[in-house]
């Protein structure tokens, strides 16, 4: 049996040993996702152009856990990934025999229902890495988590993520084997309301699917 842990794999392995595929046009679901209208108020108007702000001046000079801090932790609390069916899980353990591969790692971020242990991920977040600093690719361990989590599942449906770099925000979809990826959206720019819009569309589809 081989073993990887997930900061080990690119998105090139995953397609090559497991046979996924990845669309670069025409994928419906990330369209539809992309092209989703939440409603935002305006208190929560007033409150991502204060996070808007705050990154466009210090996106090139924090670290990692002063972007998490500083502003993804307060940009998903605005979002209000809490109900009594779901919550967010930070650095939990995934693992699974996928063929003759043992994938294990931690999750940075994920909504799943469960209450101690995540037990039916949604919408996986991943990266948390500044601008200055990349040292593996960020979209191949999303991914291979996202395809644990689909492993794990009893109820076969499509999964979210998203990885993020410094401002850069990239939207994930996967279906069965298949998957797509959005173009970057730049959360220092008036991108940020597409992007809050996308995670509020995401909550909308785990109530849907939790039956709140």
């Amino acid at each position: 049996m081989k073993k990887r842990k997930f900061e080990d794999w690119k998105f090139e392995q995953i397609q090559n040993e497991f046979g996924y595929k990845r669309y670069y046009k025409n994928f419906a679901l990330l369209e539809t996702w992309q092209a989703c209208q939440e409603p935002i108020n305006p208190a929560e108007t007033e409150r991502l152009e204060q996070l808007r702000e705050r990154l466009f001046y210090y996106a090139e000079t924090w670290n990692e856990d002063e972007l998490k801090f500083m502003f993804i932790s307060q940009l998903m609390e605005l979002v209000n990934f809490y109900s009594e069916h779901y919550k967010i899980f930070t650095q939990r353990k995934f693992a699974a025999v996928i063929g003759e591969w043992e994938v294990n790692g931690l999750v940075d971020f994920v909504v799943a229902n469960g209450l101690q242990t995540p037990s039916q991920p949604f919408f996986f977040l991943h990266e948390y890495k500044q601008e200055s600093k990349r040292d593996n690719d960020p979209l191949g361990q999303l991914l291979i988590e996202m395809v644990v989590a689909q492993q794990q599942n009893e109820a076969k449906f499509p999964l979210y993520g998203c990885y993020v770099v410094g401002r850069f925000y990239f939207f994930v979809m996967l279906n069965g084997q298949e998957y797509a990826v959005s173009p970057a959206f730049d959360a220092s720019s008036s991108d940020i309301m597409s992007i809050f819009c996308m995670f509020r569309f995401v909550k909308r589809y785990i109530e849907e699917k939790v039956g709140v």
